[in-house]
């Protein structure tokens, strides 16, 4: 199958209730503390509706190595086998640790390309950048510094440092990027977890007054980013990062030949794709799982990049 066969459009309301089917699964363990339980119930929900649409599907950025992941593992084969071939990025619970502690921004999310235009990220670390649309292409990068990145966005901006807001991930790694970013008076949003949210953010400054993103992360998540960026607007590098041999190797059988390259967004993703997110928990991408009389109710963000544009849905679902 050819990209010209990827009927995104078909296939959009499929994948929004792909990602639906995961929130709903874990609703019940929002805020129980355990992840693994949540994480769980996500996956077998979301495989078993990815496995009722027409598609020829491979997971190319799932939950691990199929030695570590019973399902949706890289590369397995999802769909009913009829329809076009179709590359897979998901996380069924972005936010497992949010979940467990009922804290905002966990979500569902399912990303749709045709095959071989996601890149094929070993579950590694990734150093991310992400600024919004409207500005000159590479006005920041991975080689700049922080504080660099912070002045030059100022500049493209036409404002002051000190009216920059960087979203950056609360992990020790990220000390000194911290304090870099701080010398220059910008402000920081902390985020504990989910930083697929966190990218997000950046399309959309007027509503969440989210600059940049900026930091290490899961490389899977960063492909999820990018297909998001891909579909709201704006610009995102990544680097793989390596800590020991075992993470070479996995490059290796991904087919990563040059472990040293900085991945732009259409690099991480290559043709037109579709993107489906559901809230868990309350946050600022969309609400999370409501309990009402009689009901369950949901709401999931569509996109699709070939056309730009942006659904929210609000799903409710009859309790019984």
């Amino acid at each position: 199958m050819t990209a010209a066969d990827f009927n995104d459009r078909m296939l959009s309301l499929g994948l929004a209730r792909v990602s639906e089917a995961a929130a709903l699964a874990c609703a019940d363990l929002i805020g129980r503390g355990d992840e693994k339980a949540a994480d769980q119930a996500a996956v077998n929900a979301m495989r078993e509706q990815l496995n009722m649409l027409s598609i020829k599907g491979v997971v190319v950025i799932g939950e691990g190595e199929r030695d570590e992941a019973p399902m949706l593992y890289i590369g397995e084969e999802v769909g009913t086998g009829d329809g076009p071939g179709v590359d897979i990025a998901l996380d069924p619970l972005e936010g497992t640790t949010l979940t467990a502690k009922a804290m905002p921004n966990a979500l569902t999310v399912i990303a749709m390309a045709p095959r071989g235009t996601l890149l094929h990220a070993p579950d590694v670390y990734m150093d991310k950048l992400a600024i919004g649309p409207g500005y000159p292409v590479d006005v920041v990068s991975l080689e700049m510094s922080p504080r660099e990145r912070v002045e030059a966005l100022a500049k493209a901006k036409g404002c002051k440092p000190s009216d920059i807001t960087v979203c950056i991930l609360e992990r020790p790694r990220h000390q000194e990027m911290i304090a870099d970013v701080r010398g220059t008076g910008a402000a920081i949003h902390m985020i504990t977890d989910g930083d697929v949210a966190g990218v997000m953010h950046c399309a959309e400054p007027e509503l969440t007054g989210i600059d940049m993103y900026m930091g290490a992360g899961g490389a899977p998540e960063g492909v999820l980013a990018a297909s998001a960026l891909k579909c709201m607007g704006g610009q995102m590098w990544g680097r793989l990062l390596f800590r020991n041999d075992d993470e070479k190797a996995r490059a290796a059988k991904a087919g990563i030949t040059d472990l040293n390259r900085i991945y732009s967004r259409d690099e991480m993703v290559t043709a037109d794709v579709i993107i489906a997110a559901t809230g868990v928990t309350d946050g600022s991408v969309v609400s999370g799982i409501k309990r009402r009389p009689g009901y369950v109710e949901t709401e999931t963000v569509l996109m699709r990049s070939k056309t730009g544009s942006l659904r929210r849905m609000i799903y409710r679902n009859p309790t019984r």
